[in-house]
């Protein structure tokens, strides 16, 4: 897991250094079986200075990554990918078929993040999805905006993610001063009288000692 971890980590190393204008650049896989939402989610990734790469169905995806069994003269230093968009509903092989085979055939490519898409926002299908591995499930049509987030996400979130966990353990430990400064108020009475809760007391101590 290490290995592939610093597999994946020197990829994006050398994406960043082979573009040509320093700005990130992701190497995307989309697979879908329609003409029409595979050249809106190019145009899309295009739009976002992404390289993509574009394929009609799941096995073309795994000959692709060279994973249909060694068919495909392709192998993992000839293929650059960061990042997987598949359609959910394609003939043949699904996308939640072609997400389970790259996380658990695929020692190379299970630490790449896989998007699942779907034009039906069934909760059952997006659990099963989320639960085998993928990273995010969006309802199509995919817009900008969420290409960009995923982008940002590949850039920037192994580091958010660990800075979160930092973060949450902190708050954990920084929430325990709080509790205790709350709980005070309630121990007051318990404390010594005051110089005014003497006061109030004064004029009983004084009947008493006119008695």
């Amino acid at each position: 897991m290490a290995i592939t971890g610093e597999i994946f980590r020197q990829s994006i190393k050398e994406m960043l250094e082979e573009s040509p204008s320093g700005a990130p650049e992701l190497q995307v896989l989309a697979v879908d079986d329609s003409l029409v939402d595979r050249k809106v989610i190019e145009r899309l990734l295009r739009i976002s200075s992404c390289k993509v790469t574009v394929v009609e169905s799941g096995t073309r995806a795994l000959q692709y990554l060279g994973l249909d069994g060694g068919n495909s003269s392709l192998g993992f230093d000839s293929v650059k990918v960061n990042l997987i968009m598949t359609d959910y509903s394609m003939p043949g092989m699904t996308g939640y078929e072609l997400l389970k085979k790259i996380k658990q055939e695929s020692s190379v490519f299970r630490e790449i993040p896989v998007v699942i898409m779907s034009s039906e926002n069934v909760l059952t299908r997006i659990d099963r999805c989320l639960e085998e591995g993928a990273e995010d499930f969006l309802l199509k049509p995919v817009k900008l905006s969420d290409v960009r987030r995923l982008k940002d996400f590949i850039m920037k979130g192994k580091v958010k993610e660990g800075e979160k966990i930092s973060n949450k353990r902190m708050r954990s430990i920084d929430c325990s001063p709080p509790l205790t400064a709350t709980c005070s108020p309630v121990s007051l009475p318990c404390d010594p009288p005051s110089s005014s809760s003497s006061s109030l007391l004064s004029p009983l101590s004084s009947k008493k000692a006119r008695l």
